[in-house]
């Protein structure tokens, strides 16, 4: 139960929104929409969910559920500039000045049935083989040496109509239809961009809005390891460096013939080396890495092989500056591993993927930009703040949350027995309660 917002969070909404004045001056955060915001914030941290109604019944009706929703819909919040604020709130908290940029996308299962919620199509499910209905959202982070922040987001939506040309075309090649009397592809829809281009979009937004960022690297996965994507994500980011992963079957130049560069590495042994990944542990790997030729690159790339002590087949990583040494490379890539990390705790505490969710586009966009500043405030909370600054192991999520719930328990006790008729709100407060669990 919380009558008030959670003090850290009042404070990061405050000072959230000196930042966006100072930034655009013609943006600013009413007391109401801060209020409002710094109550929302609370409710997604100590419910886990992004669900006007528990927000009521937790809050002890301090906001009702319409009028939750009403600021929700109609308030005119800069939702756009958000997060930007935020970053830069951060940065200069935190004195940050450089990092890593690392793109990925995650997929949340939804209903097999969703007529309002925005973006949803059938996604590919890898442990099953099978397919399910869910959103599918590119994000954007940054990995500095101090902390990893999410500093973009945008949903990804396949083109029905090449979905649609697309089975279409494979129908008729098994019905044995030549390539020449099929149906061609119909041109890219302005209004569903790959995610090539939406993560080239992120970069560019990010870059455009924080240019006093140096940006050291771009990691991607294998979907991202073409020519088209690598190049222009260096000219995009001004680094020089991006790095990704090629197939087993692409071919490179050796002794003036094309070969597999699976079939390059394995005419020769790797070498055992310690690599330190974030944190000050160090893993070993079995690590091969040549300068070479990329056909479909049509330039000389860094590739390195690299497996675990427990794999038994190597992965095969790209990259676009050929002066980095192999260990270098190696190490930044593992900074990739941190989104993982990011996705499980924004999955598990930070609302948008659980109980309800909000409908159509805006409810969908604005959502997401909830839960990503709840983790910004997360960075703020005097705990996780003091750990940053010292430089000892930062507290996970999970803790702090447990942290959240312990202070706003006392906090909910503390205004009970200042109150003026405490006996009063204590009855209000058991109704509450009898009212959620009855």
């Amino acid at each position: 139960m919380f009558a008030d917002a959670i003090p850290f969070i009042a404070q990061y909404v405050f000072e959230l929104a000196k930042e966006l004045h100072q930034r655009h001056p013609e943006h600013h955060l009413s007391g109401i929409q801060q209020k409002w915001l710094s109550f929302c914030l609370t409710g997604i941290l100590l419910t886990g969910t992004l669900c006007w109604a528990a927000y009521e019944r937790m809050g002890l009706s301090g906001y009702r559920l319409g009028a939750l929703s009403w600021m929700f819909r109609n308030s005119k919040l800069p939702w756009s500039c958000l997060l930007h604020a935020s970053f830069s709130l951060l940065r200069r908290i935190f004195n940050l000045k450089s990092g890593v940029l690392v793109l990925d996308d995650s997929d949340h299962r939804r209903a097999k049935t969703t007529s309002r919620i925005y973006g949803t199509h059938k996604i590919y499910d890898k442990k099953t083989g099978g397919y399910y209905n869910g959103q599918c959202l590119m994000f954007l982070l940054l990995v500095t040496d101090t902390v990893t922040v999410p500093i973009g987001m945008r949903f990804y939506r396949p083109d029905p109509h090449y979905r649609a040309w697309e089975k279409e075309d494979k129908r008729l090649a098994k019905a044995g239809i030549k390539t020449a009397e099929r149906p061609t592809a119909p041109a890219p829809a302005p209004d569903y961009p790959s995610k090539s281009e939406i993560a080239l979009a992120l970069i560019d937004d990010f870059h455009r809005h924080h240019p006093e960022i140096s940006i050291k690297a771009v990691l991607a996965d294998a979907a991202f390891g073409t020519r088209d994507f690598m190049a222009a994500a260096c000219a995009t980011a001004a680094c020089p460096q991006v790095i990704s992963q090629l197939r087993e079957n692409q071919l490179v130049m050796f002794k003036n013939q094309w070969l597999p560069v699976k079939d390059y590495f394995a005419q020769r042994d790797g070498v055992t080396q310690a690599v330190s990944v974030r944190g000050g542990a160090t893993k070993s790997m079995t690590v091969g890495s040549a300068r070479l030729l990329v056909k479909a690159h049509g330039t000389k790339r860094m590739i390195i092989a690299v497996k675990n002590q427990d794999e038994a087949e190597y992965r095969y990583l790209v990259a676009t500056d050929v002066t980095w040494r192999t260990l270098d490379i190696l190490q930044c890539y593992t900074l990739r591993w941190l989104v993982e990390v990011f996705f499980e705790d924004w999955k598990l505490y930070e609302g948008w993927t659980g109980m309800a969710k909000q409908p159509d586009e805006e409810g969908s966009f604005r959502g997401v930009i909830l839960s990503l500043l709840l983790d910004h405030a997360l960075f703020i909370h005097p705990e996780q703040r003091a750990c940053l600054e010292n430089g000892t192991p930062a507290r996970t999520v999970g803790s702090l949350k447990r942290a959240a719930h312990g202070d706003a328990l006392l906090a909910f006790i503390r205004k009970i027995l200042m109150d003026t008729e405490p006996l009063r709100m204590f009855e209000h407060a058991r109704t509450c309660v009898m009212v959620q669990y009855p």
